[in-house]
């Protein structure tokens, strides 16, 4: 395919419509509020609609958020920015774009998992699409639905796995509309590309079946080859009907998601974010934290408690990392040691999910650390063998890391690597406080939920959150703009060490190995660019030249501002 730009995918410089008066106000794409002109008032038929005062976006802007922080708590904060997002498009996102980092966890984790919980009580206005096994038979159909036609990207759930809170039913909707926002808002799609979808098949969470305000497809979930027949049949409709879409798995319970991953990853362009963007963000950290170790990832011992999505990721990832650096297989497999709820990982122990045989440690990797399966090893246990530089944790038990553990690791590395990464924060395994407390001020700490920064001993230990943010746009970007037939992990690599470089030497000198927030448009504009060269360069999409990958990045780029509105007709 030949070079062409790709401004078209930033949106309209201006909007043509033969519509007029409150219709204006009451869309959200179309409305600017009090930023309508005097003109604009008297032509669009707007004149008397509106107060009288003319006030630009930076106002609006601080209006805005004025109000948003006079709300009482977080999920006070992101009903008033859902009905933001519903009344003006554009103002929400440029109130988003220009305050990331204090909005990031009210759009999504962690206030997002209670506003998935209570999702039936605080609904104000559908967004998206939702299809139910009662739509088997119509979802092409139901997707020409979608108020656009454009679509190039779709994050799609089943609602079974929501954060570390398990099956929300219909509740699950959040996580597709806040990944999308921080799409629109960290990496410039613009939101016409863009639609959330919930396959809504049913619910096993009894406080949702009990409810009479529930408003999802009041059955038990539908399973077996029902389920999958239900995927194939979605998955046929996209293809049908946005057939420039990449989509986007999210949140589906481990016993699926690699299923699903494996299906399609060939067939479309698609990825799971939580297997590969997990993988990816925390690669990504590890990277940036070895910047401050001096030390080679091929050298890294990594003990993980928790073996599913996430962690399964993150070994593959890994792997990778550390066999591109020059490690041989028998040091790697030496090197990734996990546990999963049952206990550690080792041939000769019963595990029946398929993905996390590879985790299994060989009788000659156990005779290697010197453990007896035959004993009931714990994780301090096996700490206290592999001496490993880095520990990973993705539980949802809160807990999980104990003092004796962190201790243990910090006996034989001088700056170990410490990640609890489940969220919200209510579940991770540890607070940063503690880790640093129990290594005594030397471990670099990244959690997946924000924490406060810790102050111990009189340093100041700033807490990077290893959040998905950093990968997912930026990948989805690249895709899109190269139009990139799969996605595969090689771009999720490379996006890891893009991340990995981008942190600057100030935050690492601070503990910190994720970049702040408030950099993520530049962050995603990088790793856009090195998913775009890849494609190209592996004939995975359309051909660009390499001097145009930056500005053709760019072009496709939205920035949230307000562009002519003029009547026709």
């Amino acid at each position: 395919m030949e070079y062409e730009s790709m401004e078209h995918l930033g949106g309209s410089k201006v909007i043509e419509t033969s519509k007029s008066n409150v219709w204006l106000l009451k869309n959200p794409s179309t409305n600017q509020g009090t930023a309508f002109s005097r003109e604009q008032r008297q032509t669009l038929r707007l004149r008397g609609l509106i107060p009288y005062r003319v006030t630009g976006i930076e106002r609006q802007v601080e209006m805005a958020l004025e109000q948003n922080r006079a709300a009482v708590t977080p999920l006070q904060r992101y009903i008033g920015l859902a009905s933001l997002h519903d009344r003006n498009e554009v103002l929400f996102y440029r109130v988003m774009v220009e305050n990331m980092e204090e909005l990031m966890p009210i759009v999504y984790t962690p206030t997002v998992g209670e506003a998935c919980q209570k999702f039936s009580h605080i609904f104000r206005t559908a967004r998206g699409i939702w299809l139910t096994p009662e739509d088997v038979d119509d979802i092409p159909q139901i997707l020409r639905n979608s108020p656009f036609r454009d679509i190039r990207l779709i994050v799609v759930t089943d609602n079974e796995r929501i954060l570390g809170l398990g099956d929300q039913g219909c509740g699950g909707m959040g996580i597709p509309i806040g990944k999308l926002a921080l799409y629109v808002a960290g990496a410039g799609i613009h939101p016409s590309k863009c639609l959330p979808i919930s396959l809504d098949l049913g619910t096993n969470n009894p406080t949702l079946i009990e409810d009479p305000l529930y408003l999802g497809y009041p059955k038990r979930r539908l399973r077996g080859q029902d389920y999958f027949d239900f995927i194939e049949a979605f998955v046929q409709g996209v293809r049908e009907v946005f057939p420039q879409a990449v989509i986007q798995w999210e949140d589906f319970h481990k016993d699926r998601a690699f299923t699903l991953l494996e299906l399609y990853e060939k067939r479309v362009p698609c990825f799971n974010d939580d297997i590969q963007g997990t993988a990816s963000v925390v690669v990504g950290g590890v990277f940036a934290g070895l910047r401050i170790t001096k030390q080679p990832i091929s050298r890294q011992r990594i003990v993980f408690i928790g073996a599913g999505e996430a962690c399964t990721g993150i070994s593959r990832l890994m792997r990778t990392a550390m066999k591109n650096e020059g490690a041989d297989d028998d040091v790697i497999n030496r090197a990734l040691v996990a546990f999963d709820s049952k206990g550690l990982l080792y041939e000769g122990r019963e595990i029946e999910e398929p993905f996390k045989r590879k985790f299994a440690l060989s009788k000659e990797i156990m005779d290697h650390y010197g453990l007896d399966p035959q004993s009931s090893l714990t994780p301090v246990d096996v700490i206290r063998a592999v001496k490993p530089t880095i520990l990973i944790g993705a539980t949802a038990q809160p807990g999980a890391f104990t003092q004796e553990m962190i201790e243990e690791t910090g006996k034989h590395v001088e700056r170990p690597i410490i990640m609890p990464l489940s969220n919200p924060n209510s579940k991770s395994e540890c607070s940063p406080a503690e880790a640093i407390e129990w290594t005594d001020g030397r471990a670099i700490v990244a959690t997946g939920s924000p924490f406060a920064d810790v102050d111990y001993k009189g340093r100041r230990h700033v807490i990077g959150q290893g959040n998905n943010v950093y990968i997912f746009p930026g990948v989805g970007l690249g895709a899109i703009i190269s139009e990139a037939r799969e996605v595969n992990n090689e771009m999720f690599m490379i996006a890891s060490k893009t991340l990995g470089e981008f942190v600057s030497p100030e935050r690492l000198d601070a503990g910190a190995i994720y970049p702040s927030q408030n950099d993520l448009r530049e962050v995603s504009f990088k790793i856009a660019c090195a998913v775009v060269k890849y494609a190209s360069d592996n004939h995975l999409g359309r051909r660009i030249p390499d001097d145009k990958i930056e500005e053709t990045v760019r072009d496709a780029m939205w920035y949230p501002e307000y562009v002519p509105v003029i009547r026709k007709g």
